[in-house]
């Protein structure tokens, strides 16, 4: 739905508050325009139902408003004495339209002071459980979002199980654009795995301001732009087209911002000819091949050569050939294990075309080690549109220029000639910014060289401290959990440092001082 549509929308809801609900706020001592009058209104009516007057801002924030209004409805009927379980029940059923049946129909007073103390152990439970979910919701979507990692793409930076907050400030916290969600869940409500919205009521796009843009090298996270898959570990699994914010969230590391030209030259990227540097606690990885003269235990080696993702790529009993992702340093070490007979990188080849990379064209013999140059799309640069160049950029202009900020964008062709909607199209400007995010474990991520730009629009947040840390292979809870890693952040190039036992030392210390506070109150009563 369009800005226009929303505007009509909330003119409409106006309209209904102020039919159902004049009389009462005459019978408050109120005027009965004041009931007519959009935010004016919440304002007075909150002085009416005796709540704070920034109650109000609740009810134009996406998702929380879904809690504040049936809130709104049952604390307007208790406000005039209808306090029942029915007359409660019958507001919540009739969406808050038995409000008017009280409107008109009967004979009700304004209790001006009444109290907010609810009046069953179950009714203090309830407003604490609504209160808490509402303030939780805020952070979720403004603030801070849990975020666990589910692949090994950014290995040694970021390990799988690492259970990580992301910033949604840093770069401008995107508003929620799917109205009608559950709280505090992404795309599917947990234990019952159905669809935790509704996508067919949009808001469009909108983001509150940052004090941060994205730096090359930042790892980000961003909502996966081809579309989602309905198991996001599996790249062969079938798409789910979703929302916008719903979309799966993915993270990488944006090597390539807006205005950049990228090439990838045997796995390392370059940005405007020259090699991009990683920050010290980044560590590319690549994919080896290798045989061995005895029986190797992977375990071993990988533990004693720091190696990751290593497995046999034989038949059984041999097991004497295997395949593994390891960094520079590495490979440097264990190509001299003596049992080595023969090692090399898997990789391809300079000009011989793979179909999974982007853009998917004839036009571009492009593989995942050797790739572009490329220029990334900058807001306000202008490019020439060419049947050669189209395939960069057909998806920004249909897709993310086009449908997911409400235009409608179609591109055609006929020959030589490009046209847009209808147009000829022989260059074009760009509206947004766009990003290339890649993994770290290069043959071993699924990255913006199979699927292309992230605009802007798709970026979710930074982020920025690892709280837990879950290794699922190791033995005993014990040693599941990777303390070393809780408690640290993800930024910086020096080795992460925990601040766990910092934490702990504040707990310890606000238990000692809550304990002595209490017991000097109740000498003090």
């Amino acid at each position: 739905m369009s800005w226009t549509g929303w505007l009509i929308f909330i003119v409409i809801v106006q309209v209904i508050h102020f039919l159902g609900t004049w009389k009462l706020y005459i019978k408050a001592g109120r005027q009965a325009w004041e009931a007519g009058i959009p935010v004016y209104n919440a304002v007075v009516l909150m002085k009416i139902i005796n709540r704070p007057w920034w109650w109000t801002i609740l009810l134009f924030i996406p998702i929380v408003n879904l809690i504040m209004f049936p809130v709104i409805w049952v604390e307007t009927l208790r406000s005039f004495g209808r306090n029942s379980n029915t007359d409660t029940l019958l507001g919540l059923l009739t969406f808050g339209l038995y409000i008017y049946y009280i409107n008109y129909t009967q004979e009700v007073a304004h209790i001006k002071d009444r109290s907010l103390v609810p009046r069953t152990g179950v009714g203090d439970w309830v407003s604490s459980i609504l209160f808490a979910i509402v303030a939780a919701t805020v952070v979720h979507t403004y603030v801070m979002q849990p975020f666990t990692i589910p692949t090994s793409s950014l290995e040694k930076t970021l390990l799988v199980g690492d259970f990580l907050f992301v910033s949604k400030f840093h770069y401008g916290a995107r508003t929620p654009m799917t109205p009608i969600s559950f709280p505090m869940v992404h795309d599917t409500i947990p234990v019952l795995k159905a669809k935790s919205y509704l996508k067919n009521l949009q808001i469009p796009y909108f983001r509150l301001p940052g004090f941060q843009k994205i730096k090359r090298n930042d790892i980000v996270v961003f909502s996966w732009p081809p579309d989602t898959l309905t198991n996001i570990t599996d790249p062969r699994s079938k798409v789910d087209i979703k929302p916008l914010d719903k979309k799966s969230n993915y993270v990488k590391r944006c090597v390539g911002l807006p205005g950049d030209s990228l090439e990838i030259r045997d796995g390392y990227v370059y940005i405007n000819g020259k090699q991009n540097e990683l920050p010290g606690r980044a560590k590319l990885q690549f994919s080896y091949a290798f045989r061995t003269k005895k029986q190797l235990n992977p375990l071993y080696a990988a533990q004693r050569y720091d190696i990751t993702d290593m497995y046999p790529m034989d038949n059984p009993p041999s097991y004497r050939v295997f395949r593994a992702m390891m960094t520079d340093e590495a490979f440097a070490k264990f190509k001299n294990y003596p049992e080595m007979d023969t090692i090399f990188r898997i990789k391809g080849q300079k000009g011989v075309a793979d179909p999974v990379a982007f853009p998917h064209s004839p036009n571009y013999e492009w593989n995942t080690d050797f790739f572009g140059p490329m220029y990334i799309p900058q807001a306000g640069k202008t490019v020439a549109i060419t049947p050669e160049s189209l395939p960069l950029y057909r998806r920004i202009i249909e897709v993310y220029e086009g449908s997911e900020i409400g235009m409608e964008n179609k591109i055609s062709q006929s020959g030589t000639q490009v046209f847009l909607n209808g147009s000829p199209l022989t260059e074009y400007t760009f509206k947004l910014d766009y990003y290339w995010m890649m993994g770290d474990n290069r043959n071993n991520s699924q990255d913006a060289r199979m699927w292309g730009f992230v605009p802007f629009t798709h970026v979710v947040g930074k982020p920025v401290f690892v709280w837990m840390s879950w290794d699922t292979n190791a033995k005993g809870v014990m040693n599941k959990i990777r303390w070393n890693r809780m408690f640290t952040t993800v930024g910086g190039d020096d080795k992460p440092f925990s601040y766990f036992k910092f934490f702990l030392i504040f707990v310890a210390g606000w238990f000692v001082f809550d304990f002595f506070r209490k017991k000097r109150k109740a000498k003090s009563s």
